[in-house]
């Protein structure tokens, strides 16, 4: 696996369009070269992973190494998703790291039990969220050793 992680998909689920583009305009002044690609609620995010209904070709489809998980979306939430990844032995080792509005203590130890592998609390300003931006890249695609998804990754 390349150590580097420069061809890892990022995954991001978020319901909200504005939301969506600063992140990718914030990636992009972060200068981070991952592909990022999006999804809007929580059964997207399993069509996504599962490769169902809009996402069953595998090569328009291929696994994230990583996941931005938005827990506040219609239809089935952040909290919800996440416990399916997490129990499912296929999916389990995929990072979620949860990036949402929400300071709630509840929702923090919630998803730490879940699973979840990082809490971060959007910033408020694009420049925040571009040093957000900087710090997961540099954390998840640069330093950390990830665990391979299966033999075939």
């Amino acid at each position: 696996m390349d150590n580097k992680g420069t061809g890892m998909i990022i995954l991001m689920a978020d319901d909200d369009e504005d939301d969506r583009f600063d992140a990718k305009m914030a990636m992009k002044e972060a200068t981070v070269v991952n592909e990022l690609r999006f999804v809007e609620n929580g059964e997207e995010l399993l069509d996504y992973l599962y490769q169902r209904n809009q996402f069953s070709d595998p090569a328009s489809s291929p696994r994230p190494g990583l996941i931005l998980l938005d827990l506040n979306m219609p239809r089935m939430d952040g909290r919800e998703a996440l416990e399916v990844i997490k129990s499912d032995p296929e999916l389990k080792r995929i990072p979620v790291v949860v990036l949402t509005t929400s300071k709630a203590d509840e929702d923090i130890i919630k998803t730490a039990d879940l699973g979840a592998n990082s809490y971060i609390q959007k910033p408020v300003t694009f420049d925040g969220l571009v040093e957000v931006m900087k710090t997961l890249s540099k954390y998840w695609i640069e330093i950390v050793n990830r665990t391979p998804q299966s033999e075939s990754d």
